[in-house]
């Protein structure tokens, strides 16, 4: 009665293993900083860079195993998208830091 074929079984096996992988390290990347931070274990420099590190670090876990972002040929369409969106949020992003230092700067009263 089983309507799968075995290769199907098997990619449906990867893909669940891809989410538990996925989901332990999430917890994990979210548990460590959180530690840190409610024990102050470490100096303020240290829990900073271990947040900001553990941030980055989710962030490719999820586009990887959540969002299947890779490098596979049939993806790749997908990951070019992501790419392009993160420059052109980083242009903005850099872009209104410049703008509002530089009147900042031109503003100061003297």
């Amino acid at each position: 009665m089983d309507h799968l074929s075995a290769d199907s079984r098997v990619a449906h096996q990867d893909g669940l293993k891809l989410y538990v992988v996925g989901f332990i390290l999430s917890v994990m990347l979210t548990v460590i900083p959180f530690m840190m931070v409610m024990n102050q274990s470490a100096s303020r420099t240290v829990i900073l860079a271990t947040v900001i590190t553990t941030a980055v670090v989710q962030i490719i876990v999820h586009l990887v195993c959540f969002l299947h972002m890779n490098g596979a040929s049939e993806e790749r369409w997908n990951l070019v998208a992501f790419i392009f969106t993160v420059i052109i949020i980083a242009i903005i992003l850099v872009g209104s830091l410049w703008i509002m230092h530089h009147l900042n700067i031109n503003m100061i009263i003297q």
